[in-house]
């Protein structure tokens, strides 16, 4: 049973290390939700340590960059990392003997930050590749056939393919849309082999608790909207966990919760309405 608190400020009370989702906690993609800039700033002030943990497809510095310009303010939270830049590492090592292999890029709006700085020639088809990596969806301009067509080639072929973004649903100015988790899964649908970064799976959180310098575990608690991703991860690293009612549950009713709570095997420590002080 979750234990259902007022605010953040009642986390704050029972732990010292946060751990906190981005999209669907901090904002909802284009306004931070009310309170939650405050939030961040009254935890820092509170002496809490705060790790931004996103499962976006680009690396670090740019998802700093736009939450700056939605108004948080630079240095309220101690580290952010993403799924993104654990993957550009990642890569960076294992291609270091690979250089010229030729990557179709599965992204939004023309962004190359992912493979920026890799030894990566990008190409537009599927009968291409050598190699596919999906950071992120435009779900919200096309719909699961078309990424359908321009990968059956290249999982045909048996061409490995790595997700960088595991959200299956992601936030957009139209509504809710399906996010590169589930291209990743057409794409194993397809027959394609996928390797996972990024919520629910253990590398991320390895990392995160490497980057925190191995805090002790009932110090720190993860907030997050997605029970598949956030809560489902953050308590198989073996840490506790917070939920949030906006985001992805925004309009969800206690029985689609209590559904996913079983799917995933995963019922958060405590419930908070949203992400405010």
């Amino acid at each position: 049973m979750s234990t259902q608190l007022d605010g953040i400020r009642d986390l704050a009370e029972r732990f010292d290390v946060f751990i906190l989702d981005q999209f669907g906690v901090l904002h909802d993609g284009t306004a931070p939700y009310p309170g939650a800039v405050e939030a961040l700033v009254w935890l820092k002030q509170a002496g809490k340590r705060t790790l931004l943990l996103s499962n976006s497809g680009k690396r670090s510095a740019p998802n700093e960059a736009r939450l700056a310009k939605l108004g948080f303010v630079s240095g309220s939270w101690d580290h952010f990392l993403s799924s993104g830049e654990v993957a550009w590492q990642s890569l960076r090592k294992q291609l270091s003997n690979e250089a010229g292999l030729r990557c179709l890029l599965i992204a939004r709006d023309g962004d190359r930050s992912a493979v920026e700085g890799l030894p990566l020639t990008l190409v537009d088809t599927g009968e291409e590749a050598d190699i596919v990596l999906l950071s992120a969806s435009e779900g919200d301009r096309y719909d699961l056939d078309h990424y359908r067509r321009l990968l059956q080639p290249a999982a045909a072929r048996g061409i490995r393919c790595l997700c960088t973004n595991p959200d299956k649903i992601m936030l957009t100015s139209v509504g809710p849309r399906f996010g590169a988790g589930r291209i990743a899964e057409l794409y194993a649908e397809l027959g394609g082999e996928v390797a996972w970064i990024g919520k629910p799976f253990p590398e991320i959180y390895a990392a995160v608790l490497d980057l925190l310098g191995r805090p002790e575990p009932s110090r720190v608690v993860c907030v997050g909207d997605s029970i598949e991703h956030d809560i489902a991860g953050g308590q198989g690293a073996g840490l506790r966990t917070a939920l949030v009612m906006t985001g992805v549950l925004e309009t969800s009713s206690q029985a689609e919760r209590d559904r996913l709570f079983a799917e995933h095997r995963a019922t958060p420590d405590f419930l908070v309405r949203t992400f405010a002080w």
